[in-house]
């Protein structure tokens, strides 16, 4: 539910915010009644009142009083999430502590540990551990961490976020790049995670909306297009299935749902399809009331029922029923082909099981009193628990790390007894040697799949079941970083690898301090640190491992001055980097026309990212490199939203001015039928009729298609646009696509 403070009321005098707010406090009050136990209400009153007041002079960028914002978080934590009392009085004091007078003592005082606890959980860092660090991946290395002590914070914390997302209009570009970046790279993920299905389906779509606000607007426009022939198709879908329910006597709902844009999109770019050829838009629910031990039977009834009346993919089964997932989704999903030639999803649940999927981990905790299984939630925050006590690593590393490992859909597989293990999908033989022990990882030499020998970096599926094979001379190496995606196999790998480093740099130590000592100089951490940065190496253990391999022979030492017994690096070096760096500048004066930073319309040297190969027109953001000035990026950069999530603070707003003299190097991927003369219409088109230099050109014709790559010189983004919908009007041509990346 939309909170009513979501419609910035910028013009309303003291008594009308009154009025609203305290509108919006009743509501509130009314969502939670069921929960109020005695005594809460006056709980409830005291965090309300200690927010207003602790708020009371703030308001948010749209100009609403800022007290609305936590109001609408406890909302969205009640209504949509599920969460109690406790949790509510979280939400309401969530920005206290960070943004007002109000310190911890006071919340624990007022309302004791375990709201104090969870409060300081969604205070962010204040101070930052290393400025290099990324403050976001910092900030979530600190939620995490408080996630397995009270997985609450993480709720509270997506509730804020959602609560942000809908709100985000009122925030500046760049602002809204680097917070849709985050949440489609971190939090969507978490909610999925968290078994909030809708939550991340409304988060990924209001990404989309400001990271690919064109694709956004284009397929909504396409499904409001559709909707009457969508609605009409679905009533005939269900009809017999209906008819079927209801001679088996079942207590049931039957509804269809549009698939999301941010899902729909996804569909068209990894398949490479059209709006109109996404098959499944749509999914069928059918929800039933079950008593509990029936409930399999009755799902699996259903389902033979479906499967009467239209084909099944078989391919396209999907049993969550034997084998929930790891956030306590049970279900049982089959694609069948419809009428009219359609494929339709069909999702099959009872109504607990359709509570878990909405409700995610507050709904399971419901389900689960009573119930002494130790539940699936229960074993993945003992291996979050796990991973994070043993972490030294950089943040953004271990955002990666967290990502890979415990953000996305994960497969089964068994031990030669036959016990599940539960490993993220991507996952090695060498992944399942770590989760077993971690000295079963380091002495892995091969594994046997289904009773088959297969390499240590043979890829797990489903089902599989493995065995390990070890070897005591075994130890890991730098490559086994390449074979592993879960944090904890590269953990124990990284500390193994360092143990080795550090046996080896021990000869470089010692080396380090005779050199500096004959040269007159003190073997002490600011003569190493000078070495160290001298070349160009990140810590004094790289520059012993670098001399105990002969890499480095500090010859170099002799050009160093000398001040007492501290050294300086020489000058000489440095004078040449600059001058250097004159040149450069001086070369791209004329490219410098092109863009505008900031407010200040600046023009700056920059270089444009290889990842995405932005040209005028495209929608851009600058991003500062260390080292390399700056880089310009597309919004829609494979890299961006990792970027922009994790070191938000060095993004930099950007726009073109229109410069005619300057062409820019892009790509086009065409495919089409292999007929006579077609590659002369389309080099006619390029060159002769809108006179676009040629770069270069492969094509390669095989079975009657033809896949052509051409690469061309132009000034901007509507030249392009231009080139791309006079291509598609060609005979026989079917696609025509961008492509950006060094390697095509």
């Amino acid at each position: 539910m939309e909170s009513v403070a979501a419609t910035p009321k910028y013009n309303l005098n003291d008594e009308q915010e009154k009025k609203l707010i305290l509108r919006e406090y009743r509501a509130l009050l009314r969502s939670l009644k069921p929960k109020l136990k005695p005594g809460d209400k006056e709980l409830m009153r005291q965090a309300f009142e200690m927010a207003a007041d602790a708020h009371k002079t703030m308001r948010r960028k749209s100009g609403e009083p800022y007290i609305l914002h936590p109001l609408a978080v406890a909302m969205i934590c009640v209504e949509e999430i599920g969460l109690g009392v406790r949790s509510t009085i979280c939400s309401l004091l969530h920005d206290t502590v960070e943004d007002t007078d109000i310190t911890l003592d006071d919340v624990e005082r007022v309302f004791g540990n375990e709201i104090a606890r969870i409060v300081d959980g969604l205070t962010k860092i204040s101070t930052i551990i290393d400025s290099s660090a990324s403050q976001q991946a910092e900030n979530f290395k600190k939620i995490l961490l408080t996630l397995t002590d009270d997985p609450r914070v993480i709720l509270i914390k997506l509730a804020d976020r959602l609560h942000n997302m809908r709100t985000l209009d009122s925030m500046k570009r760049e602002k809204q790049l680097k917070i849709s970046s985050e949440t489609v790279y971190v939090y969507a993920p978490l909610s999925h995670r968290m078994g909030l299905y809708n939550i991340k389906t409304e988060l990924e779509d209001l990404s989309m909306k400001y990271l690919e606000p064109e694709s956004y607007k284009e397929i909504a426009r396409k499904l409001a297009e559709t909707k009457r022939e969508r609605t009409r198709y679905i009533n005939e879908f269900i009809r017999p299935i209906k008819d079927k329910l209801e001679k088996g006597n079942f207590d049931f709902d039957l509804y269809g749902r549009p698939k999301s844009i941010h899902s729909i999109w996804n569909k068209m770019k990894k398949k490479g399809v059209a709006f109109e050829e996404v098959y499944d838009l749509f999914a069928i629910r059918v929800i039933l009331t079950s008593p509990a031990e029936k409930e399999k039977e009755d799902c699996w009834k259903v389902y033979s029922f479906i499967t009467d009346e239209y084909t099944p993919a078989p391919e396209r089964l999907r049993d969550w029923l034997s084998n929930p997932k790891s956030n306590g989704y049970e279900a049982l999903h089959t694609t069948v082909m419809g009428p009219q030639g359609k494929w339709v999803e069909v999702q099959i649940r009872t109504k607990r099981m359709n509570e878990i999927a909405e409700k995610g981990l507050a709904a399971h905790w419901k389900y689960k009193e009573g119930a002494n299984d130790e539940s699936r939630f229960d074993k993945w925050f003992q291996q979050i628990r796990e991973v994070l006590s043993t972490q030294d690593t950089d943040s953004v590393d271990f955002l990666q790390d967290f990502k890979t490992s415990f953000l996305t859909e994960e497969i089964y597989v068994y031990t030669p007894k036959g016990d599940v293990k539960m490993l993220p999908v991507g996952s090695s033989a060498l992944d399942f040697a770590f989760s077993i022990h971690s000295a079963v990882g380091s002495q892995c030499i091969g594994a046997k799949i289904n009773h088959k020998l297969v390499p240590i970096s043979h890829k797990l599926r489903s089902g599989d079941q493995v065995e390990i094979i070890t070897s005591g001379k075994q130890k890991p190496n730098e490559d086994w970083l390449n074979l592993v995606v879960t944090a904890k196999a590269k953990t124990k790998i990284k500390d193994s690898l360092k143990e080795d480093k550090r046996k080896i740099a021990d000869e470089g130590k010692y080396l380090v301090q005779r050199k500096l000592e004959n040269y007159g100089a003190a073997y002490n951490q600011h003569n190493v640190d000078v070495l160290t940065a001298f070349y160009k190496l990140a810590s004094p253990l790289d520059l012993y491992y670098q001399i105990s391999i002969k890499s480095i022979d500090l010859k170099e030492l002799k050009d160093f001055q000398l001040l007492g017994d501290r050294i300086e690096p020489p000058k000489t070096v440095k004078q040449a980097v600059e001058h250097k760096s004159d040149a450069a500048s001086a070369v791209s004066k004329k490219d410098a026309e092109l863009i505008i930073f900031g407010e200040s319309s600046d023009r700056i040297v920059y270089n444009l990212a290889n990842c995405c190969k932005p040209i005028p027109g495209d929608d851009v953001f600058g991003f500062v490199t260390t080292g390399k000035g700056l880089t310009i990026h597309r919004t829609n950069c494979p890299n961006a939203a990792k970027l922009m999530a994790n070191y938000g603070h060095r993004v930099v707003k950007t726009k073109w001015v229109k410069n005619k003299e300057i062409s820019f190097l892009t790509g086009l991927k065409i495919i089409g039928l292999d007929d006579v003369g077609v590659i002369h219409k389309i080099t006619n088109l390029i060159s002769g009729e809108l006179k676009i230099n040629i770069n270069a050109m492969t094509i390669e014709a095989k079975d009657g298609l033809f896949h052509g790559n051409i690469r061309i010189y132009v000034h901007d983004k509507e030249e392009l646009d231009e080139l791309v919908i006079r291509l598609k009007k060609l005979p026989g041509i079917e696609t025509v696509d961008r492509y950006d990346t060094e390697a095509s």
